[in-house]
């Protein structure tokens, strides 16, 4: 009897977490500018953190929130790696999980990471899954019981550099979009990003993974995103860390600068310490950033009911 019990508690919860969390094929058929290749996918622990590595299938994890909480507002997140790995956990999974208890649905978003053997063009493909997450969020905001008015995008380390240049470069279309439905993001979130693929402040790491050891100047001009703001780019909360040595604060601090000159609404929070990749919680401060985040979103109408 209690082993039946237990079994019938376990089929409920099963049953729960099945209808607010589930992952969805980020391309209904072919997946664009890809080439026949193997699925080498692999999911390890790397120092407590969860990475995925190889990915070339993109998919979207959505986290609903308690219709009672519910506000109507959507964050796709991209977690970071330095285009290598995906950190899909501290940077995905349990962002999202907090973005919830906000009233904020979330969209974990495992975008391919470049890999000249499974795409034609590795420097594009994580802008079309980004671009293609956006797209199929708005597509389904009416079922999904989402405002497509308040789809904001996230971003970690490389992850802030596919959610910049998702905001700065929607203008063109870099999927199929028969509909000509907005690729814009309404807002960003971009927590110690990647922004810049400039020599004296870029992450080498993730410049040479997307566009290559020798990249033409062309290139590095077309990825450095604060080159790229206008007064049309969506309004952004940032967090870095002063000592961050893997990203230099400089690339929050120009983009900062350029979304002010473009009279864009921005906010920058820069800590004394905590260096890079620390998630959710900065171990060298009390101070809770998704605290401030919340405050922000508050402050500009996102979590109204």
């Amino acid at each position: 009897m209690r082993y039946q019990k237990l079994f019938t508690l376990f089929f409920v919860f099963l049953s729960i977490s099945s209808m607010s969390q589930s992952v969805i094929k980020l391309y209904a058929s072919e997946i664009p500018n890809s080439k026949p290749s193997a699925n080498k996918e692999q999911e390890t622990d790397h120092a407590g953190i969860k990475i995925i590595s190889h990915i070339t299938q993109p998919t979207l994890t959505s986290f609903f929130p308690a219709k009672e909480k519910a506000t109507g507002t959507a964050i796709i997140i991209c977690p970071g790696g330095g285009y290598a790995v995906n950190a899909f956990a501290h940077e995905g999974t349990a962002v999202a999980a907090k973005l919830n208890e906000m009233g904020v649905a979330a969209f974990v978003l495992k975008y391919r990471l470049p890999n000249d053997a499974a795409q034609v063009n590795k420097e594009t493909a994580p802008l079309q899954d980004a671009q293609q997450a956006i797209k199929l969020v708005r597509e389904h905001a009416a079922e999904w019981h989402l405002n497509p008015h308040q789809i904001g995008i996230m971003g970690f380390s490389a992850g802030g550099h596919l959610a910049s240049t998702a905001g700065t470069h929607f203008e063109k279309s870099f999927i199929e979009n028969p509909g000509n439905l907005n690729l814009r993001p309404d807002f960003m979130v971009l927590i110690y990003p990647v922004i810049s693929f400039q020599e004296s402040i870029t992450n080498p790491g993730s410049r040479e993974q997307l566009i290559g050891r020798q990249p033409t100047q062309e290139k590095i001009d077309f990825f450095s995103n604060e080159l790229h703001v206008s007064s049309n780019t969506p309004p952004s909360f940032m967090v870095h860390a002063s000592d961050d040595e893997a990203v230099k604060p400089s690339n929050s601090i120009f983009f900062y600068e350029a979304l002010i000159k473009n009279h864009v609404e921005a906010e920058l929070h820069i800590y004394q310490k905590g260096g890079h990749g620390f998630g959710m919680h900065n171990p060298t401060t009390p101070d809770v950033w998704m605290d401030r985040l919340k405050n922000w979103m508050d402050a500009n109408g996102w979590l109204k009911k």
